[in-house]
């Protein structure tokens, strides 16, 4: 008898290893499946769209529940849907006129622009349906960056702006240097109180390394064909005419900044704005680099009063199979150490208990 139950222990192990190698490939072949499956949907659907007026009638909602007595929420409920039937009679005999639309986009950059990418997707979106009485709302928070990075960025709302779109821009915290680039395009530009705005000039720097090199007897060679290929360099001993260079190539940048700026902003006193300084969003109407002061939010809560249909529009980046795959392994992992730990809370607080 003995000989059977080792054959029944070492049979019972060698089936418990197939359960749970079959299991976990179970387990990676759903991953991968779900993952081609997410990627698909991904494709078809890059873009995010919100109607906020349906947020913002849900949050007044929650509100008025809380304030209102019993019979106010009956006779509000009633004046509702009176109101509802009449505006979908007069939908049925053509008489309501559609209300213009408001398009909401961000824009929230770095050094690189990065956010670029996403922009350009949403505005050719916008412009195959985008109609004559509608408005583009970009809401731009930007402390300025690479110069070619933040030329495409402009170029994508000159888009609109070429197509007849009205643009506003809203600046809630900053738009400066390549921000208030992005910014001046705008037809209308609005800030908060205390939005930084401004520093239309250009800055470089560069360290350079060569008298450590010598100090510790390294030396460093660089060829270049052209005298100007390389002005000012980290490792290489800089000359005055190298400096001479480089800082005319930024007084050049900087004279293309002023005159894209003095084009879409007219009005502008710009050789006294174009200083590198920055103001806040009051000092700035002041001196017309922004056309109002307030929010964004005051902006699209306007636009909800005025029975205008607000939409945000954001762009969702899809990730490749591997992302997605070790995006999974990780929270299950995290799943699994959480079940772990809380298992282990439960069997000291039924020890303790006992």
């Amino acid at each position: 008898m003995e000989w059977l139950a080792a054959f029944a222990m070492n049979y019972g192990l060698f089936l418990a290893k197939t359960v749970t190698l079959v299991v976990a490939v179970i387990a990676v072949v759903i991953m991968v499946v779900s993952s081609i499956a997410g990627l698909r949907q991904q494709s078809r659907q890059r873009l995010k769209i919100e109607h906020v007026n349906e947020r913002l009638k849900s949050l007044a909602d929650a509100l008025t529940d809380a304030l209102l007595n019993p019979a106010e929420k009956k006779d509000l409920a009633k004046r509702r849907k009176r109101e509802a039937k009449q505006q979908s009679k007069a939908e049925k005999l053509g008489k309501r006129h559609a209300p213009s639309r408001l398009f909401v986009l961000d824009f929230d950059g770095d050094i690189q622009a990065s956010a670029v990418s996403g922009l350009r997707e949403s505005i050719t979106a916008l412009l195959q349906v985008v109609e004559a009485d509608d408005e583009v709302l970009v809401r731009l928070e930007s402390g300025g960056g690479m110069v070619h990075s933040y030329g495409l960025a402009s170029s994508q709302l000159v888009r609109l702006r070429d197509a007849g779109v009205k643009l506003t821009i809203a600046v809630d915290k900053v738009a400066a240097s390549g921000g208030y680039m992005m910014a001046c395009v705008a037809d209308r530009i609005v800030a908060a109180p205390f939005a930084i705005i401004g520093s239309i000039g250009v800055v470089a720097q560069v360290p350079n390394f060569n008298r450590l090199l010598k100090d510790k007897h390294i030396d460093f060679e660089m060829h270049t064909a052209g005298d100007y290929k390389r002005t000012l360099t980290i490792f290489g001993e800089n000359t005055d005419e190298g400096r001479a260079k480089f800082r005319e190539d930024l007084e050049d940048t900087h004279g293309l900044f002023k005159a894209f700026v003095a084009r879409y902003r007219p009005a502008l006193d710009i050789e006294a704005v174009a200083t590198g300084e920055h103001w806040y969003g009051s000092q700035a109407l002041e001196l017309k680099l922004v056309d109002a002061v307030a929010t964004s939010d005051d902006l699209m809560l306007e636009a909800a009063k005025a029975e205008r249909d607000v939409f945000t529009i954001a762009t969702r980046e899809p990730q490749g199979l591997v992302a997605r795959l070790s995006g999974k392994a990780s929270r299950l992992a995290a799943r699994v150490a959480s079940d772990q730990g809380l298992a282990r809370v439960q069997m000291n607080s039924h020890r303790y208990e006992r």
